[in-house]
């Protein structure tokens, strides 16, 4: 895993957020973009060192990632962002929105998921510990900064945290094209996990078999199915709308 981070939503939310402590910024010589004034002035009030490299130094670094002219280096000990899935477990409310996500291994999904999660006010997003994207520098390029705010757990086994989850009064649910019950139809103002599989095989059978239901999104073209990110925003944003209807009623 690199110990950097590139962009500018990733490395201005990494310096907001404070979760990990940047210790060196990399700007682009000449750049005239507010944006990386506004970064360097939080980097400068965070105590890092700043550095002016020309725009191929920092496609080196990055092996010419779209780094937007701003590379973070961050201090070994905070590395990791995965947060405790226990802690998560005994804190949650009463109506907990989580994803669940059962093999995600493109950390361009995995990015765009936890940026949709940011958005949506997802409580906390659980991985496998293997089958999964690590949460490097690419992942955190493409949540555009949504990594430093969404808590991701990582667990040995999703079918016991779901039994866990069960335990506690949330409905497990399981995103997957074939099922009658299509994902508008069912009741996603409950206390509720989204379960979404992995970009080619979807969810395992072992997950699958766990879950409380499963739901699809209703397909009208030729295609029979859509990237799990897109997948996971359609059903997270549906909930949503379900939850402001069912909890404005209630008042």
């Amino acid at each position: 895993m690199n110990d950097f981070i590139y962009g500018l939503s990733p490395v201005e939310e990494a310096l907001r957020s404070g979760r990990r402590q940047i210790s060196k910024l990399l700007l682009v010589s000449g750049a005239r973009v507010s944006r990386i004034d506004t970064i360097e002035a939080l980097a400068r009030r965070a105590g890092a060192k700043i550095e002016r490299r020309n725009r191929n130094q920092l496609d080196e670094i990055t092996k010419n990632a779209t780094h937007q002219g701003v590379v973070a280096f961050f201090t070994h000990g905070r590395r990791d962002l995965h947060v405790d899935a226990d802690d998560i477990l005994t804190s949650l409310g009463d109506h907990p929105l989580l994803v669940l996500l059962d093999g995600i291994e493109d950390p361009h999904n995995l990015g765009a998921i936890i940026r949709t999660c940011e958005c949506a006010g997802v409580d906390a997003v659980f991985v496998p510990e293997h089958r999964s994207a690590p949460l490097n520098d690419t992942v955190a390029k493409t949540s555009a900064g949504g990594l430093e705010y969404v808590k991701v757990a990582r667990v040995t086994n999703l079918v016991p945290l779901i039994e866990q989850l069960k335990q506690k009064g949330v409905w497990v649910v399981g995103v997957e094209a074939g099922s009658a019950t299509m994902h508008t139809d069912f009741d996603l103002s409950v206390p509720l996990a989204l379960v979404m599989g992995s970009e080619g095989k979807g969810l395992r059978r072992l997950v699958r078999e766990h879950c409380d239901v499963i739901v699809s999104i209703e397909m009208k073209g030729k295609l029979n199915s859509l990237n799990v990110s897109v997948a996971a925003g359609i059903v997270l944003y549906e909930a949503l709308r379900q939850r402001r209807q069912t909890w404005a009623g209630k008042k």
